[in-house]
């Protein structure tokens, strides 16, 4: 039996009332709640680079080879517990 001539599928033929408002009233404030980021200071920025360009050495050269191994060990068996759950 042919479908329905009368029946359109969701989204087929004219839109009703309500939902032309509702994407007008989107538009209109979508406009006006539109607020800027703030700008971040330039010397904290180079502050917080520096402090991490000079961590990570100091770290690296402050650890034991065999404390840098127990630390590398449990990195790779977090990684590999993921994967297996």
């Amino acid at each position: 039996m042919p479908d329905r001539s009368s029946k359109k599928p969701m989204g087929q033929g004219p839109p009703d009332v309500n939902s032309i408002a509702f994407r007008v009233m989107q538009e209109a404030t979508e406009k006006t709640q539109k607020t800027e980021e703030p700008q971040k200071n330039p010397a904290a920025v180079a502050l917080g680079k520096l402090g991490g360009a000079k961590g990570g050495p100091a770290r690296a050269a402050a650890l034991t080879p065999k404390k840098r191994s127990s630390i590398a060990k449990k990195a790779a068996s977090a990684r590999w517990d993921k994967n297996t759950k």
